[in-house]
């Protein structure tokens, strides 16, 4: 199957070492190296992604406006084949691409140290900047309502009243929480019905292994665009948020190792902000730690959504998985309220373009 795929590039499996690379849960990853190059070649995976075709083209819309607009930024795109000259191939109805290997490069699967965070932080606001002309809404959304948090609210009031009676008999402690902070959906409502957020081109998965460092550390560029749509900064501010701030995955069952590092939050709002500070309103501004709070509450809504509905979204490795998931990011978000103010104060104040860099 995948020397038929690579045969489409132009590459013989009888010269090339396939094998498996990566971390990555959604899409099945593998480096190609053949002998003079190495590549990446990924499946992607069609129960996630509806139509991976509009995936290819938005990466070869956006590729196209880099080569235009700023040559210099490293943007990597996919290879296109000799038969259809598109950056994709269809086999079997799945879809793959192969990508160029970037030579000294490296990614990393945790945050250790606030520069780790700024240098992320720092290539999501530029990726965002230097895309501030490019129409937004040109783009496909490839997963329509990932961050919607009116859906996923209206999703757990669903499965509240419909799931399952004992789960939810004893999830009501985390319900009752979840219910006390809907404000946060009522924020979220106002500031994008009302325009108060500007629409951009945004990553949506701001995780750092979707960061390419070079071998000093360095951030080279943002990777894994497949979730690259139409949408609002506090997706990709807050999941930087939800994933770099605490030491603790959100698989840690130990809540008192939950805790949020100030001097990493100080780095992403550097990183961030240095890029991004001059196309961002005033109220975004004020708003940046909401953007923490929307995603970490959002992404508890979905893993106590799953509990309720038997685990039928993400799947559980033992019982209780999804509550325990749950459970950790709603101690996230009471760790992060009781940081707003500090944290507001300090990036309303701009002390972050003193932090770093």
């Amino acid at each position: 199957m995948l020397a038929t795929v690579l045969a489409q590039y132009g590459l013989a499996d009888t010269h090339c070492r396939v094998l498996p690379f990566g971390t990555g849960l959604i899409n099945r990853t593998w480096k190609v190296v053949d002998d003079t190059q190495e590549y990446i070649l990924q499946k992607i995976n069609g129960q996630v992604f509806s139509n991976p075709v509009h995936i290819s083209e938005n990466i070869s819309a956006l590729a196209d406006y880099f080569d235009a607009h700023h040559p210099g930024y490293l943007f990597v795109k996919p290879v296109k084949t000799l038969t259809t000259g598109t950056g994709y191939v269809l086999y079997e109805n799945d879809c793959y691409r192969l990508l160029p290997f970037v030579p000294a490069s490296q990614t990393y699967d945790t945050v250790s140290t606030p520069q780790l965070a700024f240098e992320a932080a720092q290539q999501f606001g530029r990726f965002t900047r230097l895309l501030r002309d490019f129409d937004a809404a040109s783009l496909h959304m490839t997963i329509r309502d990932f961050h919607n948090l009116t859906l996923r609210y209206r999703q757990l009031e669903q499965a509240i009243e419909q799931g399952n009676p004992q789960r939810i008999r004893q999830s009501r402690e985390l319900i009752d929480f979840l219910q006390s902070q809907h404000g946060i959906v009522k924020a979220y409502e106002t500031y994008t019905s009302q325009k108060l957020f500007k629409l951009r081109v945004t990553h949506h998965d701001t995780k750092i292994s979707n960061v390419l460092f070079d071998t000093e550390g360095k951030g080279l560029c943002v990777i894994d665009l497949d979730t690259v749509m139409p949408g609002y900064f506090i997706s990709d501010v807050g999941d930087m948020m939800r994933t770099y701030l605490s030491p603790a995955s959100e698989e840690e069952t130990d809540r008192e190792k939950i805790i949020i590092r100030d001097e990493f939050f100080y780095a992403i709002a550097g990183g961030y902000l240095g890029e991004m500070q001059d196309e961002m309103t005033t109220t975004e501004i004020d708003h940046f730690v909401f953007a923490g709070k929307y995603m970490i509450y959002m992404q508890a809504i979905r893993f106590l959504v799953d509990h309720l509905n038997n685990d039928v979204y993400y799947g559980a490795r033992y019982e209780g998985h999804n509550f325990n998931r749950a459970a950790n990011q709603v101690t996230l978000l009471q760790q992060l309220l009781l940081k707003e103010k500090l944290f507001s104060d300090f990036v309303i104040s701009k002390s972050y373009l003193q932090t770093q860099g």
